[in-house]
């Protein structure tokens, strides 16, 4: 038995040290541009395709695959492209769907035809990134990936800080609009590859047959929401980010529990007082959810 874990953005597969111990056949990947992985292009108009075939280098045969917010898009990706080689899905935390941003409804209608909304990320945090300032790591560790204090901090400060960082990584591209905020998604690098024009799986049920989904997520998820404090479409209805136009903000997870429920055979399991980052802050409970979900 094969279990691959995928991880998600600004993260590497040491995310996963904790809990592959525990679970057998278990084993994690870096994508390209994160972790120890070669930091090779990606073309965001394939949509996280290129993350697929990162996943593909690694399955021999066909597996139990489990993906963390990203990576959970990826996952979904190749489910729907490669159904023969998936045995099960488990998302921890993952995005929509209908990607990051620059959507709305639980049918991901797109606000505005070129993506605006999506695609964006916080240029000061680009910087720290690219600068490898630990302490900025910090403060959106706790603002997001967790809601409590996990041990060896540091330690997964630094492994985000492997993300290499361009136009042909993270952030990627952008190209000007005339939406708010100004700016849409481009061809080019990580959250590019999450913008609804790029990325969009509203087909999953159409899979036959179809292995059977398990959906972790925290209550308290401050990265993948309903009220998202990293989709800058609600941080500008709630007066954070200026110059608002009144464009609807992305329910993520109505979006994703719209699209597992079309699916059918899923289930859907919330931690209580819990972050981004399931198998960080509850490990022992997300291991034998994940055990239970291979019996």
């Amino acid at each position: 038995m094969t279990v691959l874990f995928v991880h998600g953005n600004i993260s590497s597969k040491a995310f996963w040290d904790g809990v592959l111990p525990h679970i057998p056949g278990a084993k994690a990947i870096d994508l390209r541009g994160f972790g120890e992985a070669e930091a090779r292009p990606v073309d965001a108009t394939r949509g996280v395709r290129d993350f697929v075939d990162d996943v593909l280098e690694h399955l021999q045969e066909p597996a139990h695959l489990v993906g963390w917010s990203m990576g959970g898009g990826v996952v979904m990706q190749l489910l729907r492209d490669h159904p023969h080689l998936v045995k099960s899905l488990i998302l921890v935390n993952p995005v929509s769907p209908y990607g990051f941003g620059g959507t709305t409804g639980a049918d991901g209608k797109l606000t505005h035809a070129d993506g605006a909304g999506s695609g964006t990320a916080n240029p000061d945090f680009v910087r720290s990134l690219a600068d490898g300032d630990l302490e900025a790591m910090r403060q959106v560790f706790n603002l997001g990936y967790v809601k409590n204090p996990v041990e060896d901090e540091d330690r997964w400060l630094r492994e985000m800080l492997t993300t290499r960082v361009g136009d042909d990584h993270y952030p990627g591209d952008a190209v000007p609009s005339e939406n708010w905020p100004g700016v849409a998604p481009g061809r080019r690098g990580v959250l590019n590859t999450m913008a609804p024009i790029h990325f969009r799986i509203d087909d999953l049920h159409e899979i036959d047959p179809k292995p059977p989904i398990l959906w972790i997520r925290g209550s308290e998820d401050q990265i993948v929401s309903d009220a998202s404090l990293f989709d800058i479409v609600h941080l500008g209805a709630i007066g954070a980010v200026p110059g608002w136009d009144g464009t609807p903000a992305q329910p993520m997870v109505t979006q994703t529990r719209a699209v597992l429920e079309r699916y059918g055979v899923y289930r859907e399991v919330v931690f209580e007082d819990c972050g981004h980052s399931p198998h960080l802050e509850q490990p022992e409970r997300f291991v034998q959810e994940v055990l239970q979900s291979l019996r």
